[in-house]
């Protein structure tokens, strides 16, 4: 009997040490299975091909030093190229007024102040862990202001006030629809607003969406998922928002309008049955302007082509290495399934052996 004993306890022991291990493996697929890749886009503030009115932007931007956007935009001023070796920024693409621009300087302040300065100074992150790595918190629930922008924003002698918006882009629901054939800025094919007789209102120009320029670069592949800004962040802040010639010609257009319309003289309606009245305000921060150069076509595809390849080369190695892990659990996961069913059947060999004795 106390033979049988020592074997009872010895299988318990196994079991115990066993059983949470393969508990353990299998929440372990689970998280593998859900778990998100982080993206290597560092933040952007300045282009070399369109240096005059992206550093009107960026001093636009400088002037609301302790905002999270200034916070950003003098770690790059301090740090340049080092800036991008820092944790924080790693998935942060950049800044709303920065990922866009407008050709006309009438529409970037309607844009403008349309969005608002608080949307125009949002930081952009491609995932989830961008966000999170922003702002942390203690075990209090409080903001630890000894991490994430804050206390980057400490080295360089700036402090955050108040709210900031962050925007996640992996998060967003994109546009789900066909883009224009055929045209290199990726437009969206939205249906246009029609009369009876089917033609467009009188006045209409498109839509805003559609109005920015987007550099070639952001175009394509820029979330984890393949999609790029224009259908996602864009498509977001604007989503079929019209833009007309005069508010007349937009309030005669009235019963066509489903999510807001600007005209060019300053009329604004923010969505169905929300008109904006008053006097036109001045956002100080607005979109730059493109710069045009020749050969577009040609190079905007070139750049869509290595943007393409680069990011299926990250979904490959991503998969590689979800993959390698995944066998190596599920090897394990065997041993352990293996090891407990051993034990059953040695367990049931030492109860009918006692049975026998008895």
């Amino acid at each position: 009997m106390s033979l049988f004993i020592r074997h009872m306890v010895m299988l318990n022991l196994y079991a115990s040490l066993t059983l949470p291990a393969l508990s353990y493996l299998s929440t372990s697929n689970s998280l593998v299975a859900i778990g998100k890749s982080k993206s290597s886009i560092t933040i952007k503030i300045d282009n070399a091909e369109d240096t005059r009115s992206t550093e009107e932007v960026l001093k636009q931007i400088l002037q609301h030093e302790n905002s999270a956007a200034g916070v950003l935009c003098q770690m790059k001023t301090h740090h340049g190229a080092h800036a991008s070796l820092f944790t924080l920024t790693k998935d942060v693409l950049g800044i709303v007024s920065m990922l866009g621009r407008v050709e006309d300087d009438n529409l970037s302040r309607l844009f403008s102040e349309y969005l608002g300065v608080e949307t125009m100074l949002a930081i952009v992150c491609t995932t989830y862990e961008g966000v999170k790595a922003i702002e942390m918190y203690d075990k209090e629930g409080c903001i630890d202001k000894s991490r994430g922008l804050y206390e980057l924003g400490a080295t360089i002698g700036r402090s955050l006030d108040g709210r900031f918006l962050v925007i996640c882009l992996e998060s967003l629901w994109p546009y789900a629809c066909k883009f224009v054939v055929d045209d290199p800025h990726r437009k969206l094919d939205i249906l246009n607003p029609r009369l009876p007789s089917g033609e467009c209102p009188a006045g209409f120009l498109g839509f805003a969406v559609n109005m920015i320029d987007i550099d070639t670069v952001n175009l394509f592949c820029v979330t984890p998922n393949g999609f790029g800004l224009r259908e996602t962040l864009f498509y977001s802040l604007f989503s079929r928002l019209q833009v007309y010639k005069t508010g007349s010609e937009m309030m005669q257009a009235l019963p066509f309008i489903t999510d807001g319309a600007l005209s060019l003289d300053g009329g604004m309606i923010r969505s169905c049955g929300v008109f904006s009245l008053g006097k036109r305000q001045d956002v100080n921060v607005r979109f730059p302007r493109p710069e045009r150069s020749s050969g577009l076509d040609e190079q905007v595809e070139i750049e869509k082509q290595m943007k393409v390849a680069e990011w299926k080369k990250e979904q490959n190695l991503e998969g590689n290495d979800i993959v390698g892990h995944s066998e190596a659990q599920f090897q394990q996961k065997k041993r352990v399934i293996f090891l407990c069913i051993w034990l059953q059947v040695h367990q049931l060999q030492l109860l009918r052996s006692l049975t026998i004795i008895d």
